[in-house]
């Protein structure tokens, strides 16, 4: 199969398909007599794995190094699940970024209760304090 086909079947950008192809994500495809690249299945399965892994937010070099270990099937996976553990601290770590966000928006919006002009507005007014350079 062509790019646009591959790009068809997974849902991913031609434009993205290259990226991963330049990245050395993807293993470089056969070319026909008019250097068409010519995917395979093999190249599909890589494709669906790295863009699941995307939606996990999984990043290239970590996918890079998942590829590795997974074409090499007879090596451990501790590897593989000491970087699931540092993926798994990375997004407690977001976790806890994020509700402190929340906290501080939350304790914002407390500044405003009834509706009233912008120039009275507790919110605006908050935000300007926090935005002054002694505080």
């Amino acid at each position: 199969m062509r790019i646009g086909e591959l790009a068809s079947a997974t849902g991913v950008a031609v434009e993205t398909l290259r990226f991963y192809e330049q990245e050395q994500l993807l293993t470089p495809p056969r070319r026909s007599r008019a250097n068409y690249r010519l995917y395979t299945e093999d190249h599909l399965e890589q494709v669906r794995f790295i863009r699941h892994c995307r939606s996990l937010d999984i990043g290239i070099d970590e996918i890079r190094r998942l590829l590795s270990l997974r074409s090499h099937p007879n090596q451990s996976c501790l590897a593989v699940n000491r970087l699931l553990d540092e993926k798994l601290l990375q997004v407690d770590h977001r976790l806890r970024e994020l509700q402190d966000l929340q906290a501080e928006l939350q304790q914002l919006r407390s500044c405003c209760t009834a509706p009233a002009t912008a120039a009275d507005c507790g919110i605006l007014q908050s935000l300007e304090q926090a935005a002054q350079p002694d505080h």
